[in-house]
């Protein structure tokens, strides 16, 4: 298998349908969106932590794909925890601030939601490919051909925006136009950059039409996306962690319905 970046991925959860892996991390997500306790997070986490080590990545690996999740997360915790509803012992209170028992609560509770929605996810799709997955959402989730091979073209496209702006910068450095202001410099760059896009754009949709790509009735499919015994684990193994994180806050009697009456 050949990933977007041009890498090649082997193992078991790069075999797997890219459906299944979109289907068991929203099977994690969704009970953790509508709740807000730290105890469903905390379970949830611990059980993925505890599988993380079978998706097939060198931590270092890991750890270079999962850095953006390890920032955002204790920036929206310190975040919640100044600005979020004062409840039991104040601790600091100034203007819009304050820090108390309930705040402190809820960025734990942040923190750890979080890291529980947002690590499964970039472990699982970390060896996704892009065609797998536009075979397997016509294929398999019945979304239009038109849509998902749009979709598809357009992301083959971004790897070519790197290479793009490469050559932009040294063809403008060679004409003597790349030693103003980097500001000026980035704008002037940038809007070189989207007319090419555009330009590519048209040419792209062009061939794609006239090759048949936007023809009504029934299309074949090169590759037939199969949806069997492996995908089915791996969205039971998602439906368990959701399953023991609410049985776990519900018994806990922490439990937080966001959407609940208040």
């Amino acid at each position: 298998m050949t990933l977007l970046d041009g890498t090649a991925r082997t193992g078991a959860v790069a075999r797997i349908n890219p459906v299944a892996k979109l289907a068991a991390s929203g099977l994690i997500a969704i009970p953790l969106i509508f709740t807000l306790d730290w105890v469903s997070a905390a379970v949830a986490l611990v059980l993925e932590c505890l599988l993380i080590p079978f998706a097939g990545l060198r931590w270092t690996e890991f750890w270079l794909r999962t850095w953006p999740v390890w920032l955002a997360a204790p920036l929206t915790a310190v975040t919640i925890a100044l600005y979020g509803e004062a409840d039991g012992r104040i601790y600091v209170e100034w203007l819009l601030i304050g820090v108390s028992d309930g705040s402190i609560e809820l960025a734990v509770a942040t923190l750890l939601r979080v890291l529980a929605v947002a690590l499964p996810s970039v472990v699982l799709f970390v060896t996704v490919d892009p065609t797998d997955l536009a075979d397997g959402l016509a294929q398999i989730v019945r979304l239009p051909a038109r849509f998902v091979l749009g979709a598809l073209a357009g992301l083959r496209m971004i790897g070519l925006f790197v290479d793009d702006w490469r050559s932009l910068e040294l063809a403008r450095r060679a004409r003597g136009v790349a030693d103003r202001g980097r500001l000026a410099r980035f704008a002037g760059m940038a809007f070189a950059l989207l007319v090419l896009s555009i330009r590519r754009g048209s040419k792209l949709a062009t061939a794609m039409e006239a090759r048949g790509f936007g023809a009504p009735g029934p299309r074949t499919w090169a590759r037939t996306s199969v949806f069997g015994i492996r995908e089915w684990v791996l969205v039971g193994i998602g439906a368990g962690i959701a399953a023991v994180a609410v049985a776990a806050a519900v018994l806990a009697g922490t439990w937080n319905f966001i959407l609940g009456p208040s």
